[in-house]
């Protein structure tokens, strides 16, 4: 009878799952490509997807089967796949479907007006229907349980298994680390030079990601590269799609962003295609899938070996590069810019006090002490506090981020959680592999069967804490990523 019970069960998870991930395509279209008059259609059908979808995870007889199955002796993949379901169905469960319908309408409203709102420079344009979103939200979040922070709860939504007390701790030891080290790379007298002064046509610049993707292994079979206003990748093992955008003045631009968005891409290809539609083909939390790209983006791409590797490919693109020194191009890689107003275009150092202003933020307009009108405000002034420099424009400001468009409140930590995970995975990885040595000869194939198999090939087998363990030993610390910080950055500046 388990198994019967089990095959049941697993026929409608792999159902649901394959709605979800049509709905998944159906966003990407609109974001990549979809005409700007489509819309009001577009709403209507991410809508309807978002409503069968919390059917079949919520009607009967789910809870009957998941109750069963608790109680079964079941192989633990099968009460991996169990576990992961139950978290879903208890939040989805509580949450009515008419209110998931109306979530996934305003949200599809909500990216042409973020979008147009950005374009025209006009808070206005978006404010009214990001009010519609934080009330949305704090009504789904009451829904689960209205007896806990509704912010707490709305960032389960993406990282479940590291509670916000530790996102919270974390984010306060990076702040109190790096906010000193930033303020003494602004004192210390080392110049950064900018060899990548000049004009970069946009079609090149595409060519040379191609090349860099290359590079990397990308698999073009189970992949493309288009453009979009935010960089992004989605998709499944069989499918995973990146997006870059291109700015004809900074090279650097695309390339770390293709680099980023090539490690979401890679830990998808490398789930397992046999477990697809369950929760063991799919990847783990945002902070693991943040850690990957960030595990790239950084340890790799803004590495001395790669741009060993990188510099020729860009010079046959743009001739104009022939004659920049490699220490040059490695150290304008990795310049602080605290003066830097654009999250995706920050280094490493400073990025994570952008994350931190907008965790405040949206955080406060969760809990009701701030309100949407007020955003542009707060904005200026925490980058004032922060970073020591004030944004002129919405557009620079506060419209410069998708997600809230995407009603992904409890997000942003996540991408902070994620880079502390990229150091730890890179302290741990180094100690196994001689990295340095394996860029050089282009071998990233050894890297990423490494990644594959200490993480990607586990899918959500394993609790994001248990798979942070399994993969590096110990518990989530933020510890690495300071020491990397400290020992990389004042070497480059001398301090």
């Amino acid at each position: 009878m388990p198994d019967d019970l089990y095959t049941q069960f697993e026929n409608r998870i792999r159902r649901m799952t394959n709605i979800s991930n049509a709905a998944g395509i159906v966003r990407w279209d609109q974001e990549v490509m979809m005409p700007k008059g489509g819309t009001p259609a577009r709403s209507q059908q991410l809508s309807a997807l978002s409503a069968v979808q919390h059917e079949l995870l919520t009607e009967d007889p789910m809870d009957e089967w998941l109750d069963k199955l608790d109680d079964a002796s079941l192989p633990d993949d099968r009460q991996a796949v169990v576990r992961e379901v139950r978290r879903e169905y208890e939040r989805a469960n509580r949450v009515p479907t008419d209110l998931v319908e109306k979530i996934s309408e305003v949200t599809s409203e909500a990216h042409p007006a973020w979008k147009k709102a950005k374009e025209t420079d006009s808070f206005d344009e978006f404010a009214p229907v990001l009010e519609q979103l934080v009330e949305l939200k704090r009504e789904y979040a009451e829904h689960i349980d209205p007896n806990r922070d509704p912010y707490a709860v709305l960032f389960e939504e993406y990282e479940p298994y590291l509670d916000l007390k530790t996102a919270d701790t974390i984010l306060t030891e990076l702040r109190d680390q790096l906010v000193p080290l930033i303020d003494d790379i602004a004192d210390a007298d080392t110049k950064i030079a900018d060899p990548f002064t000049g004009s970069y046509d946009s079609d090149i610049q595409h060519s040379v990601a191609e090349d860099v993707l290359d590079l990397l292994g990308y698999d073009w079979t189970r992949g493309r590269l288009d453009t979009a206003p935010h960089p992004f990748s989605s998709g499944t093992q069989f499918d995973a799609r990146i997006t870059t955008r291109f700015n004809e003045e900074d090279p650097l631009d695309s390339l770390t962003s293709t680099i980023h968005e090539f490690g979401h891409a890679r830990y998808t290809q490398g789930l397992p295609q046999d477990k697809y539609g369950t929760p063991l083909g799919e990847s783990r939390d945002l902070s693991v899938h943040e850690s990957q790209s960030r595990f790239w983006e950084n340890h790799i791409g803004r590495s001395k070996p790669f741009w060993e590797q990188l510099l020729p490919i860009l010079s046959e693109h743009f001739p104009q590069l022939a004659e920049v020194p490699l220490q040059e191009a490695y150290e304008a890689a990795n310049k602080v810019d605290p003066d830097n107003l654009i999250r995706v275009e920050a280094d490493e150092l400073t990025y994570h006090l952008h994350i931190i202003i907008r965790y405040e933020i949206e955080r406060d307009l969760i809990s009701g002490d701030l309100s949407v009108e007020d955003v542009p405000a707060v904005w200026n002034e925490k980058y004032e506090q922060y970073l020591g420099v004030r944004p002129e424009s919405d557009a620079e400001g506060c419209l410069q981020d998708i997600h809230w468009s995407h009603g992904s409140f409890g997000y942003f930590p996540t991408y902070s959680l994620g880079s502390v995970l990229a150091a730890q995975i890179n302290h741990t990885i180094r100690s196994e592999l001689d990295v340095s040595s394996l860029v050089r000869a282009q071998s990233f194939d050894q890297i990423t069967d490494w990644l594959q198999e200490t993480i990607h090939q586990h899918g959500c087998r394993y609790r994001t804490d248990e798979l942070i363990e399994h993969a590096t030993g110990e518990p989530l610390t933020a510890e690495y990523f300071c020491t990397y910080a400290e020992d990389k950055y004042s070497q480059i500046y001398n301090i």
